[in-house]
């Protein structure tokens, strides 16, 4: 019967369960192009971030409790070789960070630095008056993650709510931006990665947080998510663009106005307005090109219809949509996550 209906729909977006966690979705073909439909794994990667290793993918999400779609996970990792049929690897850390006394791991950034792969992630609870980030690194994608301990607290670096961490690299210096409704920050590390070093600077204003870079044709693209995460299919989330020739800034919209102001930011992607779709669309994942040349965005966001776990958690699924760029600017088509049978990414 559920062949049967996949078959009927022919749209491929029929979703299977088994007890070992190993969350498959069957996806038709039609000539010789895999189609999909949103979402690309359920039923919850939030805050995602994705590593390229060989010809696989793995992405991570926040602790998170699936509840009786598939447990408790410290940071859970999957893995795809085309974004599209995602496999759950499983938790990628051990145990939970001690350096604080209480809190949950949120919206870890990974990123493959010389043989070793390094996780970026907050320590925070809702409210916490002093989050912070800590590193975690393991030799493999899939972990296990060692902790390395706090690179900084909010009251250390004096930026309150410090967490959504996002590294990068240039000119063989090692750099992390983070920040939460209290602004978005630049900070140089040292060497090995595990401290702050130098002035920090601020980049952008107090409505974003969830920051990620990408640099393209001699810009630094700055993406930030507005809005409410966290409330259903009542969130406002949703990702917002500047850009700078310069790492530090200044970041400006399509408009020209700086993305310090509380008002800027260019609309990539937001809440589907028909009464169906996904609701608070945002904190994207690292932008992955195809073997096409095409940009694709990976985010979370939760069904209208059905936006929670029945724990009570947000079901922030992983979407996947075409980045389209038009007179050098991002978003997606309809700047809406799509809803209906999309040709997949094409990787060799």
């Amino acid at each position: 019967m559920h062949l049967l209906l996949c078959l009927f729909l022919a749209i491929g977006a029929c979703a299977e369960s088994t007890e070992s966690q190993t969350i498959t979705r069957d996806k038709l073909t039609i000539g010789d192009t895999l189609r999909y439909i949103n979402p690309v794994f359920e039923p919850v990667l939030a805050d995602p971030t994705v590593v390229k290793v060989g010809d696989e993918f793995y992405a991570y999400g926040t602790e998170d409790n699936w509840g009786e779609e598939g447990g408790y996970h410290l940071v859970p990792v999957i893995k795809s070789k085309n974004l599209v049929n995602w496999e759950v690897v499983g938790n990628s850390m051990v145990k939970k960070p001690d350096w604080k006394e209480k809190g949950g791991i949120w919206a870890p950034d990974v990123t493959e630095v010389g043989n070793q792969f390094y996780m970026y992630y907050s320590f925070s609870t809702w409210g916490d008056q002093n989050p912070g980030i800590g590193l975690a690194i393991a030799d493999k994608p899939e972990g296990p993650f060692i902790d390395q301990g706090k690179v900084f607290d909010s009251e250390e670096i004096g930026v309150s709510n410090s967490i959504d961490p996002f590294y990068m690299e240039k000119d063989g210096k090692k750099y992390l931006m983070w920040g939460s409704f209290h602004g978005l920050f630049l900070t140089q590390l040292t060497a090995d990665g595990k401290q702050p070093t130098g002035e920090k600077t601020q980049v952008a204003g107090n409505h974003l947080e969830a920051v990620y870079v990408y640099e393209k044709n001699g810009y630094y693209y700055l993406f930030g998510s507005a809005g409410t995460c966290c409330e259903g299919a009542k969130s406002t989330y949703r990702v917002l663009v500047g850009r700078s020739e310069k790492l530090e800034g200044p970041y400006l919209d399509k408009n020209g106005k700086p993305m310090l102001d509380l008002e800027s930011g260019t609309l990539v992607v937001a809440t589907n307005i028909s009464g169906k779709g996904y609701a608070g669309p945002g904190h994207n994942a690292e932008i992955v090109t195809d073997g096409e040349g095409q940009d694709w965005l990976l985010y979370h966001g939760m069904s209208k219809e059905k936006p929670k776990l029945n724990n009570g958690t947000n079901r922030r699924v992983l979407l996947l949509d075409k980045l389209i760029w038009t007179s050098g600017w991002p978003s997606i088509s309809g700047r809406e996550p799509s809803t209906s049978s999309q040709s997949s990414p094409v990787f060799n």
